[in-house]
Formats: structure tokens, sequence, C-alpha cells
């Protein structure tokens, strides 16, 4: 389905059948051909704007847009504070230290502006996508094992198999 850029004639057309004929959102949706998303998004940033119809002679598109968007715009959220994400990645090659560890140490030193744990780790892994990952080892097949594993050490025996 096309995507359709409303006009200003369709604004000042929803406005004027909802509070000149009095027409239901569905409506003046069908009769425009748009949806009643739009229908309601406009009529209530009109309400939140103190815009009735029949609209003032002195106001221009340009000043109905601008009144419509800014009273519904949403609210800017306060600004957080950005963790140090190479700082993260390289306390997290420590051993026993976790995401959660390093998100209350990033908690307790910006308690006013800090984001949340589920935000903090989708943060660290959207910056952890963009490093290049590569290790090169050369070695004759066999002659050396490799364990990748994190945690307490892993107790292992040599055991010498006799006939």
């Amino acid at each position: 389905m096309p995507t359709m850029r409303i006009s200003m004639r369709h604004i000042k057309e929803v406005l004027r059948l909802k509070f000149a004929a009095g027409l239901s959102h569905r409506q003046i949706a069908r009769s425009l051909g748009i949806s009643v998303g739009v229908v309601a998004k406009y009529l209530s940033a009109a309400t939140a704007a103190g815009i009735t119809y029949p609209l003032p002679d002195n106001l221009d598109d340009h000043t109905l847009l601008c009144r419509l968007h800014s009273a519904h715009a949403p609210a800017v959220p306060p600004r957080l504070r950005e963790p140090d994400m190479s700082e993260v990645h390289l306390e997290l090659k420590r051993k026993g230290v976790t995401r959660l560890l390093l998100w209350e140490e990033y908690v307790a030193q910006h308690p006013e502006s800090s984001y949340s744990y589920p935000q903090f780790c989708v943060l660290y892994r959207e910056w952890r996508r963009h490093l290049k990952l590569s290790m090169r080892q050369v070695h004759v097949a066999g002659e050396k094992l490799f364990l990748d594993y994190c945690g307490p050490r892993v107790c292992w025996f040599s055991v010498k198999w006799s006939k």
C-alpha cells in the first residue's frame, strides 16, 4: 500500500467536516480517502492547539501547520549519560565481571541520567557489532588443544592408557 502525504487541503477539510458538518472520524476518513488514525491525529492536535472551525482569516497554511505540529509534538526526554562502551568491553574481559555489575557501577556514577539495564545491554550489543573480530592462529593440526571457556579454572587430568 503506497504511503500518501497528507496535504494542507486535507487538514482543512478534516477540520471543516468535523466542526462544521459534525461527521464522525470514520465518515471523514472515508470521504477524504485517508485513514481514521490520521483524522484522529489531526483532530487531537487541533484540540490541543485550541484550533476550531471556521479558521481565522489571518491564519496562513504555514502557521496552522506549525501550531498543529507543536501541539502534537512529544515531550523531549531528558538527556541520558552515554556509557563508555570501550571501557565496558575491556572490563568484561576480566574474570568475574558481568554486564550487570558494570551497569550497577554506571548507575551509581550517574543516578539521574542513566539507561535501564536492558537498554544498556542493547547499546553494548550495538557497539560491539561494529568491532572487527579476527584471531589468526597458525599451528600444526593435533599439536595444540584450544579451549574457549569463561569462568573459574577447569580441573583436567591427563590419563595414560596402557594395554
